[in-house]
């Protein structure tokens, strides 16, 4: 059924604002933000200061850069997100498991140090949870999940071969020949146990907080890449699904061509569908991709939504993007396919960029929201522009900025591109925005756009520079790391949010 673009769905409903902040920003007392305890406290902060909507990155185990976008999974959930705190209170760890736990900082999260220590305190309670006797809420868990089994195989052979992608594993665990999976079966069942219980603690951790973010009325927002990494467990136990060579490694990857934002364009390196064995399956293993993120989510953001209708395929040895070529994507197919399958699917179409006609009419078709950001308005100056707010449709989602943009504060800084823009800020912010306050007018003008969902990022709510930052685009240095202080969200930022929040 094609929708008309300006009427919003049924799941964009009602009209609210809400938070960006990456579940790891938290103000963990373990130098990471989890999902136990620290992220219930966010959802009462959330109900009590108006928010209706809080989004996060994705929630899957790290890899290269300790990035989410680059994951060893599509489908399973990242045990540094894990609530230690919460394995104490169930009896797991005891409080002398914690004396030699290290001193962080407390507004950036040090991943080299906390990686190893919480590796080792999720592997004490995980044997314990063994030891202790298996329940059949665990038997349960490893029913419902098809993909935690190849899962599991991808970790525990990894690990016997740090820092080596599986395709250079040897042959026969690169090609899963049975008999050498059933060797790992048989010599590693404990490590394999290991890392099923560890997704079980997530997955029961998360149940609560689902459970008590519905009782306060807040939408969870998920975020998925619709690429995932080579090294990844969907890569090697579906290479059929893939544009492989015979060696496991890609013949073409993912990226977008030269445009104004970079002259070689941007090689992202994943490796591409092959979409012909996708729809032979009628999508089967993207179905069960999004089974898993809306058993998680109650929205969820899809990056890159164009790849659906044309991607951009650069040749594997390409050094840029530069020497490529845009190949049609599954279109309309695809999402009739898995509406058959799962109904109604809630999505927001991350849509940015320089974008086809057949991206366009496919979001169109589906009515899906895409995005509007309210600093892209200030890259030119147009007064037709569609990220000045007064120019927004009903159907999208509002920013002030994305994870991979800078701050308010640090995109007016003093430089002369920041220069630039403060004049095109005068030139167009409304004159009812007489008694001005930076950067707090423009969440206000953001907030009085017709948008039907506003999202602000957590470090715009408190006026910080680009030293707060999530992610820099290309810059392998210092991503991810920005935590928010405990002792920063005062009765002065409640209030704020208060009068930000949509009715």
């Amino acid at each position: 059924m094609v929708k008309r673009d300006h009427e919003p769905p049924e799941y964009l409903s009602p009209r609210a604002s809400g938070i960006l902040l990456p579940i790891s920003a938290l103000p963990g007392a373990h130098g990471i933000g989890d999902i136990g305890p620290v992220a219930l406290r966010w959802l009462e902060f959330l109900h009590e200061s108006g928010q209706k909507l809080w989004q996060i990155l994705p929630i899957h185990p790290t890899g290269y850069g300790n990035s989410p976008y680059q994951s060893t999974s599509a489908m399973a959930y990242n045990p540094l997100l894990i609530s230690l705190e919460q394995l104490a209170y169930d009896g797991l760890l005891s409080r002398a498991d914690f004396t030699d736990y290290p001193q962080t900082s407390p507004d950036c999260v040090e991943y080299e140090r906390l990686i190893p220590v919480r590796e080792k305190l999720l592997r004490k309670a995980a044997e314990k949870f063994l030891k202790n006797g298996r329940l059949s809420g665990y038997d349960r868990f490893l029913r419902g999940q098809p993909w935690l089994e190849n899962y599991a195989l991808f970790e525990v052979i990894g690990g016997q071969f740090p820092g080596r992608p599986w395709s250079e594993w040897p042959e026969a665990l690169r090609r899963r020949e049975a008999d050498s999976l059933e060797k790992v079966r048989r010599e590693l069942a404990l490590e394999l146990d290991i890392v099923k219980v560890k997704q079980y603690f997530f997955h029961n951790q998360w149940q609560w907080l689902r459970k008590r973010a519905r009782q306060l009325s807040i939408k969870i927002i998920g975020d998925m890449p619709i690429f995932v990494a080579h090294h990844s467990a969907d890569v090697w136990s579906n290479p059929e699904l893939f544009d492989l060579r015979e060696d496991g490694m890609p013949r073409v990857v993912a990226g977008v061509p030269p445009d104004y934002f970079s002259e070689t364009g941007q090689r992202w390196g994943n490796p591409l569908y092959r979409w012909e064995k996708h729809a032979e399956t009628h999508y089967a293993w993207w179905a069960e991709r999004l089974r898993c993120a809306m058993d998680l989510y109650d929205v969820v953001r899809i990056d890159h939504f164009r790849a659906f209708a044309d991607y951009w395929e650069i040749p594997a040895a390409e050094k840029t993007a530069i020497r490529g070529t845009w190949r049609d994507g599954p279109g309309l197919n695809f999402f009739s396919e898995l509406r058959e399958r799962l109904g109604e699917l809630p999505i927001v179409a991350e849509d940015l960029g320089i974008l086809s006609d057949a991206a366009v009419k496919l979001r169109e078709q589906l009515g899906s929201p895409g995005l509007r950001i309210l600093l892209f308005a200030f890259d030119g100056d147009d007064p037709k522009s569609p990220f000045l707010p007064e120019n927004y449709i009903e159907n999208c989602v509002a920013y002030t900025g994305t994870h991979d943009n800078d701050t308010i504060v640090g995109t007016f800084s003093e430089d002369s591109s920041g220069k630039l823009r403060w004049m095109l800020l005068k030139k167009y912010l409304p004159t009812t925005c007489a008694d001005f306050q930076f950067p707090k007018n423009l969440l206000y003008w953001l907030a009085c756009s017709p948008a039907r969902w506003v999202i602000f990022p957590m470090q715009d709510i408190l006026g910080l520079d680009s030293l707060a930052r999530t992610n820099t685009p290309g810059s392998p240095e210092n991503n991810w790391k920005w935590k928010l202080q405990g002792d920063e969200l005062t009765a002065e930022i409640r209030i704020l949010l208060c009068q930000l929040g949509l009715r």
